[in-house]
């Protein structure tokens, strides 16, 4: 083929390529080609099943259904969660509500209200009045001598028990306690935890200079090592072998592949085109055939005997018209414009009748 000849993009590829290239030419022939020729086939028959099978079924059955199945489904949910609450509380709790509330605004207006004032009027404010009147008195003459000296008996008791006892604690006890302590406090700080503090200020010190600080740096060496020396030639050289795998290999291999696919394409369109040569040779042009040399030669003797069948009747109708009423009958206008080579008509010549064949001969 002409693809076969043309140069490769770039230059020359190199025998690799060559040796590479027919082989997967060859499994391209004999593997992609049938592929792409049950895929078109699958493609057709696809779109075929889809146009006249299930979008009908989809248009028609599933959408319907789909609809009615919603419609019902929520018709079901409004009848079992909404409507039963909704008449509830419609039909009884607002009902039972607004009757209750009338029945208790009745009830305060009519009896509470009522028996509030009278109680209020007449038993409440006297009786509060006559009491203000005791404990104004009571509270004058009885009561203040004696919470003066209930007063004082308790404020003797509450500083004999309860005030001068902690005071005592405090002063005699606790202060002195509190001051040793405060001052064994300051010793301890001064000549325990100070120079324990400052120990282990000089260990963390002298354990990140001589130990942590060293180790962190060998790390950062033996890192910046690997990198430099290990990993950077190996990924420079997994990189080039990438590059070159797809250089030589890969970008060849589908360039191929490519090639295959078109050429698939190609073999698949001549094919159908002689499929479709066979099938014009084998049905189209036979049928032309037998429709343009048998079928319309013989529509036309049909014609022509049906003409000259109903032109015979036409005369022998005439004939027994004459022989019954003794005149010749006048043919309407329609008759014989319509009557060819008949002589039914007065001073008519006969018209000569011109078939198919003879026009186009």
């Amino acid at each position: 083929m002409e693809t076969d000849k043309r140069p490769p993009a770039g230059g020359g590829d190199g025998c690799l390529v060559g040796v590479i290239r027919i082989p997967v030419k060859i499994v391209a022939v004999l593997v992609v080609l049938p592929v792409r020729v049950v895929w078109e086939l699958l493609v057709a028959g696809g779109r075929a099943v889809h146009r006249h099978v299930l979008r009908p079924l989809y248009v028609h059955v599933l959408e319907p259904l789909f609809r009615a199945l919603g419609w019902l489904l929520t018709v079901l949910l409004k009848l079992v969660f909404v409507w039963p609450w909704v008449g509830l509380w419609r039909y009884v709790i607002v009902p039972v509500g607004q009757g209750l509330a009338r029945v208790g605004r009745s009830l305060y207006d009519q009896v509470l209200a009522p028996a509030g004032r009278f109680l209020t009027a007449h038993l409440l404010r006297p009786l509060g009045a006559a009491m203000a009147w005791v404990g104004r008195g009571g509270m004058r003459y009885l009561l203040a001598p004696l919470a003066k000296g209930v007063g004082w008996i308790g404020w003797a008791l509450g500083m004999t028990l309860f005030v001068w006892p902690w005071v005592g604690l405090w002063r005699y006890a606790l202060a002195p306690v509190g001051r040793g302590i405060v001052w064994l406090a300051g010793v301890f700080h001064q000549y325990v935890l100070r120079p324990v503090g400052l120990g282990l200020v000089w260990l963390a010190v002298a354990v990140f200079r001589y130990l942590l600080r060293p180790v962190g740096l060998g790390l950062v060496w033996l890192v910046v090592a690997g990198y430099r020396y290990l990993l950077r030639p190996v990924g420079l050289a997994v990189v080039w072998l990438a590059a070159g795998l797809y250089r030589y290999v890969l970008a060849p291999l589908g360039k191929v592949l490519a090639w295959a696919w078109h050429v698939a394409g190609q073999i698949v369109g001549a094919l159908w085109r002689g499929l479709k040569r066979v099938g014009w040779v084998l049905v189209g042009w036979p049928a032309s055939r037998v429709y343009r040399h048998v079928l319309t030669p013989v529509g036309h003797a049909v014609r022509e005997v049906w003409r000259t069948g109903r032109a015979a009747v036409r005369e022998a109708r005439a004939t027994v018209r004459r022989a019954l009423f003794g005149a010749p009958p006048v043919e309407p206008a329609r008759s014989r414009a319509r009557t060819l080579g008949s002589t039914t008509a007065a001073d008519a010549a006969p018209a000569d009748e011109i078939s198919l064949p003879r026009r186009r001969g």
